[in-house]
């Protein structure tokens, strides 16, 4: 394998570990929400049943949110209607949940931080997008199976 070739694999997969690791984030919120919504539901000040349901729907949201990070992930390259996808994706999390932040009264300054964790959580992901989708453009990488 030559030299070009060799710096076109390591790129893709430094790539791919970005993708990566907001996958794997993501999904563990996902699973996390889904599978132990009484741990999350009193954060959003919500309680009982309705405070769980509300709680594993946004679970299920969190999945399909992350079906193009999936492919996003496989190969950045090939698939990289898939990475803008999830890019565009994850900034209208981080500016949504910036509405929402700036519309909450100072009366609810538990519901302010469960939203500004979250406001965290998708900029950190979102900078990984970012970083990963500046890599696969930095030079050519050709879309052969690597």
């Amino acid at each position: 394998m030559n030299n070009q070739k060799q710096i076109e694999k390591k790129r893709l997969w430094i790539a791919r570990g970005f993708i990566f690791i907001v996958l794997f984030l993501n999904l563990q919120a996902a699973f996390l929400f889904g599978f132990y919504p009484h741990r999350f539901s009193p954060s959003f000040e919500l309680q009982g049943l309705v405070g769980a349901t509300v709680i594993k729907a946004i679970a299920v949201l969190f999945f399909m949110w992350n079906i193009p990070y999936i492919f996003a992930c496989v190969n950045p390259v090939r698939f990289k209607i898939s990475l803008l996808e999830a890019i565009f994706m994850q900034a209208s999390g981080v500016i949504g949940e910036s509405i929402i932040l700036l519309q909450l009264s100072a009366s609810l300054p538990v519901l302010q931080q469960s939203i500004q964790r979250f406001i965290l959580f998708d900029t950190s992901g979102l900078v990984a997008l970012l970083l990963a989708f500046r890599i696969i453009n930095t030079g050519q990488i050709r879309t052969e199976k690597h």
